[in-house]
């Protein structure tokens, strides 16, 4: 694909000129590139011609996206624009000078092809809102919102708060149906919301004529205008049940109905949210009692009429999902993380919902055995820009490279207020020459696969960005992989701190952050690889390039095992022989295939690079016979089966055919010695199942219950 580049040093704003424009070209093997001064103004003419023959224009340049655009599209032209941020992530800071190598991978990874699509989840919606809330918030806001949409009200104040009653006269026109209610249970997504509540009040709000018979005959004054009774006040006369008369809206025996509906979009004006989960599903909006979150909540509200889609976020493959066997429990590590309750059991797998999947990726990063892949994009496409930004900065002589990831919604803003006041105050540093930010969907959706890959790759550190409001479970996540990640660096021999996870807010805290990143020890030779589908074969290739190429001095042997912390993917079992009955329940568990029978002898065998620790041998196994050990074996005998357990083979006393174990012979003599249907008869436990039936029915001697011979059969009896 043949790739044009225009660049702007932005009104000369960054150190930009013509040995630069050369040094870029060179390391993206494209000749020269002219460095423009004012590309978007007076040398737009320059832009327009260079978007001619060719497949693709990388603009170095996202703050005239639109007039870029748009000039192409009156030129007619039909080459795909690509839009990237060299000023702020580069061309703005103190390291500004030195910033040329990043300059030139960020434009080669905006140069790259779109990753495949991925499957889309559909939402529809028909613009039917329920407003949740005490009566002078909800619905004031009922009255704005039922112009465009098609508008409930369920209020969940019981008793007289100031502004209520005023508020409440808007229940008269019954322009909207209205609910009372309490213990709000809400559940579902945009466009599939079922909220469930008790209808504890005995005035029914939708039955309601409002004639204001009850409030005039009610003698302790305890309704009003909000139709509702202050049962603080009733006395319980049932003068308002006499007034009401045929209406029948007021029933006291009404005892905490449970009422439901069904909601395209939900409004949560209560002083708590209904839905705690952190990520909340789309279309439920919960601004609190701030008025400016309101308006903007109500705003988005009145767009979100029509069929919307989203990517499909995650590929589960329950093969290998390391969830449960046979009822037992094994890892839960995905569904501990998710902080949008999109992940539950399913007997022994899991089941994700796509509606409610936010995206983060952090099941993926936890999940051991890569049952859960994340898709947006997959790790190939991840890779393949990782792998190509660094090649193209050390070609362009850079050294010591970090990674920045960030998500979207948080780090995008941040990474550009940084540079803006970088440059504008020159009070901060704004991000480093060395530093390469690369922007995902979520700051969590990449693992210990992607970070190791990176540092074969020529990495020296990745840092991940996150924010304060993250979820607290995708912070303990990240820092526990890192963790593990970090120790495998240093067990390989790699000085120093390579993975950091950086919390900031202001572009003040950001800043201190990036000075805090300082390098680690590189490989001798950077991977070329992108990594694979397959979370253990990434991981398999970065860590065998890790061992081989580790800055070790010479003569120095390579490590043969690393010890782990508790929660790593790879590991040992160890069984007890003396407790081990070789009864293979654990094989029978194992999702991965680490541990093994032998159809030819009573061996249990383990291949510890299948082991992804996930407990579920040590839990089935009815002897308590087996421990887990995390750590990382870097030896060949890593990939082989060796046995761990075994045992001599009992032969049968008759056939001499081998069957079962001498431990377990022995073990079934001394529980059945006393059961009725073996004593006397002993010596059948010791025969294979072939001999015991031979023998039982050439025993003259026994009288069995189903021979029809038996002289009490004979007799009628």
């Amino acid at each position: 694909m043949t790739s044009r580049y225009q660049v702007c040093n932005c009104n000369r704003t960054m150190p930009l000129d013509a040995k630069a424009g050369a040094a870029l070209g060179t390391a993206l093997g494209v000749g020269a590139l002219p460095v423009a001064t004012a590309l978007c103004r007076q040398e737009v003419g320059t832009f327009l011609t260079g978007i001619d023959g060719v497949d693709q224009v990388v603009v170095a340049c996202t703050q005239e996206r639109a007039l870029f655009a748009e000039l192409a599209q009156t030129r007619g032209t039909v080459a795909p624009l690509r839009f990237v941020n060299i000023r702020e992530t580069g061309g703005w800071g103190r390291d500004a000078a030195r910033a040329v190598p990043k300059i030139a991978a960020l434009l080669a990874a905006a140069a790259l092809p779109d990753p495949e699509p991925v499957p889309t989840v559909d939402y529809d919606s028909g613009g039917q809102v329920l407003i949740i809330g005490p009566a002078a918030t909800a619905l004031p806001w009922a009255a704005r919102l039922e112009r465009q949409l098609e508008v409930s009200v369920l209020l969940t104040d019981a008793t007289p708060v100031p502004g209520a009653e005023e508020a409440a006269a808007m229940l008269e026109e019954r322009s909207f149906p209205a609910f009372s209610g309490k213990a709000i249970a809400v559940a579902g997504w945009l466009g599939a919301f079922d909220v469930t509540w008790q209808q504890a009040n005995p005035i029914d709000l939708e039955a309601c004529t409002r004639c204001n018979a009850c409030i005039t005959a009610c003698p302790e004054g305890a309704i009003d205008l909000r139709y509702q009774i202050d049962l603080d006040k009733c006395n319980s006369t049932r003068a308002c049940v006499v007034a009401c008369g045929a209406i029948g809206a007021i029933d006291f025996m009404r005892q905490a109905t449970e009422r439901s509906g069904r909601f395209d979009l939900v409004f949560d004006l209560s002083a708590q949210p209904i839905v705690t989960h952190h990520q909340r599903p789309q279309g439920y909006f919960a601004p609190g009692a701030d008025p400016a979150r309101q308006a903007g909540d109500a705003l988005e509200l009145a767009q979100m009429v029509g069929r919307f889609e989203k990517p499909k976020f995650f590929i589960y493959k329950e093969k290998l999902c390391a969830h449960g066997r046979n009822g037992k429990p094994g890892c839960n590590a995905c569904i501990d993380v998710c902080s949008a309750g999109a992940i539950a059991s399913a007997g022994d797998q899991i089941r994700v919902n796509p509606n409610l999947c936010a995206g983060c990726g952090a099941c993926t990063t936890v999940c051991p055995s890569g049952a859960l892949a994340y898709a947006y994009p997959r790790v190939p496409d991840q890779g393949l820009k990782i792998r190509t930004m660094l090649s193209t900065y050390a070609g362009a002589g850079g050294t010591l490279p970090a990674l920045l990831l960030y998500g979207r919604e948080h780090g995008s803003a941040l990474i550009d207020r940084l540079g803006r006041q970088a440059q504008a105050r020159g009070v901060l540093h704004g991000v480093p020459a060395r530093v390469m930010p690369i922007e995902m969907h979520h700051a969590a959706s990449t693992g210990i696969d992607v970070w190791l890959a990176a540092i074969a790759c020529g990495a020296a550190n990745v840092a991940v960005l996150v924010g304060s409001d993250e979820a607290p479970q995708y912070v303990s996540a990240l820092e526990e992989q890192m963790a593990i990640a970090q120790t495998i660096l240093a067990g390989l021999g790699y000085s120093g701190t390579h993975l950091q996870l950086l919390q900031a807010d202001t572009p003040a805290q950001l800043d201190a952050a990036l000075r805090r990143v300082q390098p680690g020890a590189v490989v001798t030779q950077p991977a070329r690889f992108n990594g694979l589908p397959d979370k253990r074969g990434t991981l398999d290739m970065a860590l065998g390039h890790l061992l081989q190429h580790a800055p070790r001095p010479e003569q120095t042997p390579a490590p043969e095992v690393i010890a782990l912390p508790a929660g790593a993917p790879y590991g040992s079992v160890t069984v007890n022989q003396s407790s081990c009955t070789l009864c293979m329940s654990c094989v029978g568990a194992c999702p991965e295939s680490a541990l093994m029978d032998n159809a030819d002898a009573p061996q249990l065998r383990f291949v510890e690079k299948n082991c992804v620790q996930c407990g579920l041998c040590e839990v089935t196994c009815p002897e308590n016979a087996i421990t887990l050990t995390p750590r990382l074996l870097l030896t060949d005998v890593a990939r082989q089966a060796r046995v761990i357990n075994e045992a001599r083979p009992h032969h049968c006393i008759v056939c001499q055919k081998p069957f079962g174990t001498v431990q377990m012979i022995d073990t079934m003599l001394a529980k059945l010695s006393q059961h009725g249907a073996f004593a006397g008869n002993l010596d059948r436990i010791k025969m294979c199942g072939d001999c015991r039936v031979v023998d039982m029915m050439a025993n003259k001697q026994e009288t069995r219950a189903t021979d029809p011979t038996t002289t009490d059969l004979k007799r009628g009896r």
